[in-house]
């Protein structure tokens, strides 16, 4: 008998023993075990943890690309989702799975729910997550946009360009921070300002380790070199944690052929015709002779 078939076989039965658990990965790997039974539960190598009191509303469920949402209620505790970790925003997109388990057997289970976990609020020690199905990857637009600047994230598949290139990080210790926001150096020889703008400051020891912020400026203060966050990072960022700075990319085609020799794959449209044009006339001289503009 399989799994689906003993599952069908305890609930047919009248008397059931069931409970909830939930496991949810987070994007670094890390992962968490809960269930609203009175003890803890194991399978799958998980452990779920009964302390943190979590309990789920009614999942709602449909046919067709609608999106499967429920939503969960828990103690926010060291031992399970601390509210330290929410606000550094660990958990954002952490993938959620449910299943509905027979406590007295747990090799009888059937998975409920899989998706990711959407908006997470806090108060008075304990939290409501929002879950959201799989399908909700679907209510995005897809497409490719057609404009001059590329469209491509620095290093991805579109880019491809290798990040590993020696000159285009720097990993260092921090010298002075402001508000998890603003840090500086005495220097940061082999990097001319601006080097790092448009660029990622990526935390690699400490309590933020593994958060990452967008570079806003890198501009010289003195003799020091300045960095700034377009926000300051959701954790506790002191003098002293190792952080690694990667180059920026303002998305225009020069820079993708003089600062990272990538024009092979520069994916924007550099020559789209601009709002002028739709009311230029043609001439004998450039540009508007028709022929090539380079």
């Amino acid at each position: 008998m399989n799994m689906g078939e003993a599952f069908r076989v305890h609930v047919a039965g009248g008397v059931t023993t069931l409970c909830r658990c939930w496991a949810v990965t987070r994007k670094d790997g890390v992962q968490y075990g809960f269930t609203d039974h009175d003890r803890d539960l194991g399978f799958d190598d998980i452990t779920f943890r009964a302390e943190t009191g979590l309990s789920a509303a009614t999942l709602q469920q449909a046919t067709g690309l609608s999106v499967d949402n429920t939503e969960a209620l828990g103690a926010l505790t060291d031992a399970g989702l601390s509210e330290a970790e929410i606000e550094a925003g660990r958990f954002d997109g952490a993938e959620v799975r449910a299943w509905l388990v027979n406590w007295a057997d747990v090799s009888v289970r059937r998975l409920q729910f899989r998706g990711t976990i959407g908006e997470i609020q806090r108060a008075g020690g304990a939290f409501r997550a929002d879950l959201r199905g799989l399908t909700q990857a679907l209510n995005r637009p897809l497409g490719r946009i057609y404009q001059k600047p590329c469209t491509a994230v620095l290093g991805d598949s579109r880019c491809r360009f290798n990040m590993a290139t020696a000159g285009y990080a720097a990993e260092n210790v921090i010298g002075k921070v402001e508000e998890a926001q603003v840090f500086r150096w005495d220097d940061l020889a082999g990097f001319e300002p601006g080097w790092f703008a448009r660029g990622r400051l990526v935390v690699i020891s400490g309590a933020g380790a593994g958060l990452w912020g967008l570079i806003k400026r890198d501009r010289s203060d003195g003799d020091a070199r300045v960095i700034e966050l377009w926000e300051p990072l959701r954790a506790g960022i002191v003098s002293g944690d190792a952080v690694r700075l990667e180059a920026g990319c303002d998305k225009q085609m020069e820079t993708c052929r003089l600062k990272f020799n990538n024009l092979l794959n520069y994916q924007g449209f550099p020559d789209i015709p601009g709002e002028d044009w739709v009311v230029a006339v043609p001439k004998s001289t450039k540009p508007n002779t028709g022929g090539s503009l380079r």
